[in-house]
């Protein structure tokens, strides 16, 4: 509260409301044809907007070779 003062002299305080604690705001829901739209990519098994798409997740994810976080293969005894 910051108080202030009139020409006449006299402490006048204005009160100022605290924001709304951290709630989150509402979500806006879709509009029902595109819930239907999305029910059918997701029946169809196809990537949808807002979720984690496998395939995707598979294609991008970095080749491993075999024995690249190993230790390297042991040498035969037999010296070749």
């Amino acid at each position: 509260m910051t108080p202030t003062y009139s020409a006449t002299g006299r402490q006048r305080r204005i009160f100022v409301p605290r924001p709304a604690e951290s709630a989150p705001p509402p979500q806006p829901q879709d509009p029902p044809i595109y819930r239907e739209l999305m029910r059918a990519w997701a029946d169809r098994g196809r990537a949808l907007p807002g979720r984690q798409d496998p395939e995707w997740i598979r294609l991008a994810a970095p080749t491993v070779r075999r024995g690249q976080f190993s230790d390297p293969p042991v040498p035969p005894r037999d010296g070749r």
